[in-house]
């Protein structure tokens, strides 16, 4: 079965009101936040791969996306850099696919047409992009996350959780386009960032990979694995541990933090006139609910 440039290679039964959560890199995939999210649902959800591009070539530069090499039983393989599509069915919950994008580097209009196909031939209910920025935050303060959201439902569970609206300006990917042609065809729409301090670089940054299951937890019922909050404390030692050996980062730390604080301030007083009673507990979702907490 063929849906613009994807290729399904496995039969899909009937759906239950299917959700969509989708990382996209390399743009907003800063320490493999949103790969790794994705990667912990497949595994729980025990998710099949359903399909990927037919043609991967038409939309991706392989002198910037590279090929891996492996061996395998003395044979040498291949694996070519693709965007790919896992499904999951949940017992008595929506089920739910996952979708791995890559920026694309031509033909992007049938790329994005190509995913909004998909969406509406399986009738998505919501498109939830999960993902992570570099961001002049403080590895000691509690993780920020941005977003915003296209469509009723789904606009209350952003407010409900105090997500803090996007307010970045510039250069975008056109992979954007999904978001706003899918809003537009119904589906609702959610963009979950979250920021990450500038001066950490990590292959695997499970701060950040707690702080997004954590919104899945409260939004959608998904468990967070108990392991994870364990790394992600492991890696907050070994950071404030560099931190504390250089003298650079002594010194540039608490003016984060002071920056953090007045953000936080900023958007307090911002809130205050329009705070309803639902909103009462933003504030302090966004200060009080630390890394460690469930």
């Amino acid at each position: 079965m063929k849906i613009g440039g994807f290729k399904l290679c496995e039969p899909v039964q009937e759906c239950y009101e299917p959700y969509v959560f989708a990382c996209l890199r390399p743009w907003i995939d800063v320490n493999n936040v949103g790969s790794l999210v994705l990667g912990e649902l497949e595994t729980q959800f025990n998710a099949k791969e359903l399909g990927k591009l037919s043609k991967p070539g038409d939309f991706f530069d392989f002198t910037r996306y590279r090929p891996i090499i492996h061996i395998e039983g003395g044979i040498r393989g291949l694996s070519v850099p693709n965007s790919r599509i896992f499904h999951a069915k949940r017992e008595g919950k929506n089920d739910i696919f996952m979708l791995h994008l890559l920026e694309p580097h031509a033909h992007a209009e049938a790329y994005v047409d190509s995913v909004v196909k998909f969406l509406k031939t399986f009738k998505i209910k919501k498109y939830i992009l999960l993902g992570s920025m570099h961001d002049a935050v403080p590895h000691t303060k509690p993780m920020l996350v941005s977003g915003y959201a296209m469509g009723q439902g789904i606009e209350n569970d952003i407010k409900r959780l105090g997500i803090l609206p996007i307010e970045y300006q510039g250069p975008s990917s056109i992979v954007n386009l999904i978001a706003k042609k899918a809003a537009e065809s119904g589906i609702d729409v959610a963009v979950f960032m979250v920021s990450l301090p500038q001066y950490v670089v990590l292959e695997e940054d499970y701060q950040g990979k707690v702080k997004l299951m954590e919104i899945l937890n409260t939004l959608y019922d998904i468990p967070v694995d108990r392991v994870d909050f364990d790394k992600a404390f492991e890696q907050r030692d070994i950071i404030s541990k560099k931190v504390e050996n250089s003298p650079e980062a002594r010194m540039f730390l608490p003016q984060l933090e002071s920056a953090y604080d007045l953000r936080l301030k900023a958007m307090e007083s911002e809130l205050k006139e329009q705070l309803t009673p639902e909103m009462e507990d933003i504030l302090w979702r966004i200060t009080g609910n630390d890394i460690g907490k469930a």
